[in-house]
């Protein structure tokens, strides 16, 4: 199938080209405007406990969401001078008349000591919206945040709205400055490992038809649903890093194809027949690891999966079909433009090594060697690098779990600082609030309900906000912050509460949103892993024809990502590389955590495909398991360890945004890149291939008969004698 694909491409590959390059005129017009569509939120279940009791709260009593918060201070007066309280009075009496605003609560409204600092030289107002969606309030707050300086005195503006408007800022900075950060060092690096300017190109030309082909399908799917602007920084991630896998693994066997004395075609045809398979299989392997996000009922991760996935689809397609034409028209000017003085590429080009030189006794190359070494003492090395990696994980056992605030934004960011100063200079400021409507009742049960609610543990107070008819809104102050743990158990048992005969308890607030969320991760995590794992083992069968070698790859993928998560926890929570890449430590942010899993799952499972596609290759010519392992090292090491590098400069880069989001992600991916590509792919994998020797092609008689009928191999033919020539075997299956 796949070289029948490769013969099809090369024979229409100026058609190919063409339609190529309409995808990416139509992406860089069209597409890249997709951030203007994204949506902000989605981090809490749709249709969770608190979700429900803000509708119901919201359409009895109106928005009570702080959208906007603005603070005004002055130098000279206090809140009670004429010259302070009479301009900004009218000024927040001129924004209630707004058509933007519902609702403007403030001390001169009031009269409520809350809104005045303990200095009393600043007040603060919350304004609530008219916007019904993310969208629409985005664009009052533009509005109104214009009008609300007051002269002569110093104006702050936070909020949530606020909030979302510096994190999109920040997020768009991060990945900008990554971008102009990555870019020379990613083209040094291409150069080098591709030996020339022309091969250097290829992951380029994947890369840009994957990122800008994911935009124009996610600016597509946001006309039917809500897509996460996270999206972005995964499209970005995921586009380049399967660009750069795919382009090294096609374009090397491409090379050592025409090595081989091949034609252009028939290196084409060859390529897509054995690289080809591989990228099909690790492409539909990572697409659906990915899906499995959809499983959580979280938005956001909803709109990743379909922003990543579009992304993957792309990449598949355009290595499977744009690169091979392109190949197709360059021939062995594959070369041209080299930087090793016009004499082409070399011989171990990516330090994949040669097709001669592969009988027994021969130099295999380094990396042969160094599975050589490994093998020679699997135990050994097994023992001691799962120790190492135990380490490395066990930070991850204290991990603790909040949702994103204002300390994911740089310090100094307004909307921060307007946060910070309400925890610091106004009474109770510092305490957590949630929203507890009794519904039905009246009075009587409202009075009920708060008499119960004050005997429970970390409550400061509990006031009636607002009565409409029979139902009454009650403000709950929680003195462990707005999503400590102590708050969260309040929440809990806030929801727990028996309401009064007649009544309904409805619970809202960040700490009972922040409880939805991890309701809904550990409601969907066990279906996620089961989705994730078992695509994992159907596609590495279907490719491989083995039992153990799919669960030997689910285990060192969770190696890898232990690992990852360990970094995490140390670097950001306990805050060892708070000062070094300026961030303010807290704990993790869970939902990132899901999602970091499926994405390094989905890489790692990349790495795994590479390299035992080789070694299965390998195995079918010559039956000798060790022999097998050291010549797939040999081939793919060095394709291995260059994609590796080349992503880990693209997420690494991510460290320096200025949202904390974005290191997290390039901390926890970089680690996981690093240790799968070496300690996991060049020792563990080894090791254990070693200790379980020929059983790693082990699978029962009807298995082995489906997988001869059904699998996915290089060719429609393995080779019937073990020890055929590495020649000769490659002129029977191509």
């Amino acid at each position: 199938m796949f070289a029948r694909l490769g013969g099809l491409v090369v024979r229409a590959r100026w058609l190919v080209i063409a339609l190529a390059v309409g995808v990416l005129a139509a992406g860089g017009v069209w597409g890249t405007r997709v951030v203007d569509s994204l949506s902000d939120g989605g981090f809490y279940p749709e249709h969770g406990p608190s979700a429900a009791a803000d509708r119901r709260i919201e359409k009895e009593f109106g928005r009570q969401n702080a959208d906007v918060v603005v603070v005004y201070t002055s130098d000279r007066s206090t809140v009670d001078d004429a010259s302070f309280t009479d301009p900004v009075r009218d000024k927040l009496s001129d924004i209630a008349k707004r058509g933007e605003v519902a609702d403007v609560r403030s001390y001169f409204r009031t009269g409520s000591p809350a809104f005045v600092s303990r200095d009393e030289r600043s007040t603060f107002a919350v304004i609530s919206l008219v916007g019904t969606d993310e969208e629409t309030r985005a664009d009052q707050f533009e509005k109104v945040k214009e009008l609300l300086p007051v002269p002569g005195t110093t104006t702050l503006v936070g909020g949530r709205e606020a909030a979302l408007a510096d994190f999109n800022k920040k997020t768009e900075e991060g990945i900008l400055t990554a971008e102009i950060i990555a870019t020379p060092i990613l083209t040094v690096l291409m150069l080098i490992i591709f030996g020339g300017v022309v091969a250097a190109s290829m992951p380029l030309v994947v890369g840009v038809l994957a990122v800008l082909g994911g935009f124009t399908i996610t600016r597509l799917l946001t006309y039917v649903t809500d897509i996460s602007v996270f999206a972005i920084n995964v499209i970005t991630i995921i586009g380049l890093g399967l660009a750069i896998d795919y382009s090294l693994f096609i374009v090397s066997r491409f090379r050592e194809e025409l090595s081989a004395g091949a034609d252009e075609r028939t290196a084409v045809v060859r390529t897509m027949a054995t690289a080809g398979r591989t990228v099909v299989v690790s492409g539909a392997t990572v697409l659906l690891a990915l899906a499995g996000l959809l499983i959580v009922p979280l938005p956001f991760l909803h709109g990743i999966a379909l922003g990543g996935g579009a992304a993957i689809g792309v990449a598949i397609v355009s290595a499977l079909v744009v690169l091979p034409a392109v190949l197709a028209v360059l021939g062995r000017r594959i070369d041209a433009l080299s930087i090793r003085g016009g004499r082409g590429p070399r011989r171990r080009d990516m330090s994949e090594g040669t097709s001669e030189g592969t009988s027994g006794g021969d130099a295999l190359g380094m990396w042969a060697r160094i599975g050589s070494a490994v093998m020679r003492r699997p135990t050994a090395w097994l023992v001691g690098v799962l120790a190492v990696l135990t380490v490395a994980a066990t930070p991850f056992l204290h991990a603790t779990f909040e949702t994103v605030d204002e300390r994911v934004l740089p310090a100094g960011t307004e909307s921060r600082v307007v946060a910070e100063t309400l925890k610091s200079e106004f009474p109770g400021g510092a305490d957590g609030t949630l929203l507890l409507m009794v519904d039905g009742g009246g009075r009587a049960a409202a009075d009920t309900v708060s008499g119960a609610v004050r005997r429970m543990d970390h409550v400061v107070s509990v006031t009636p906000i607002a009565t409409e008819g029979r139902a009454t809104l009650l403000q709950v102050k929680a003195s462990d912050g707005e999503q400590g743990p102590g708050t969260r158990a309040l929440a809990r048992e806030l929801d727990r509460l028996a309401p009064p005969d007649g009544t309904t308890l409805h619970v809202s607030g960040l700490a009972a949103q922040v409880n939805d969320q991890m309701d809904a991760i550990a409601d969907g995590l066990p279906w996620l892993a089961l989705t994730v794992v078992g695509v994992t083992l159907v596609m590495l069968f279907f490719a491989f024809g083995s039992i153990l070698m799919p669960i030997k790859a689910v285990l060192m993928n969770l190696v890898s990502i232990g690992a990852a998560f360990g970094a995490v926890v140390w670097s950001f929570q306990d805050g060892h590389l708070a000062g070094i890449l300026g961030f303010t430590a807290r704990p993790v942010e869970a939902s990132n955590l899901v999602l970091i899993l499926v994405l390094l799952f989905g890489l790692a499972t990349d790495y795994e495909v590479f390299l035992l596609s080789r070694v299965r290759e390998e195995w079918d010519l010559s039956g000798d398991n060790t022999r097998s392992v050291m010549v797939g090292m040999q081939r793919t090491g060095g394709i291995i360890t260059a994609a590796a590098l080349l992503l880990i400069v693209v997420v690494a880069t991510f460290t320096t945004g200025g949202v904390s989001f974005l290191k997290l992600i390039g901390i926890g991916m970089t680690v996981a890149i690093l240790v799968d590509a070496t300690l996991v792919r060049m020792v563990l994998v080894p090791a254990t291939m070693r200790i379980l020797g020929d059983a790693n092609w082990w699978a029962p008689r009807p298995l082995r008969r489906f997988y001869a009928t059904y699998g996915i191999r290089e060719s429609a033919e393995v080779p019937a004698a073990r020890g055929q020539t590495a020649t000769a075997s490659r002129t029977t299956t191509v």
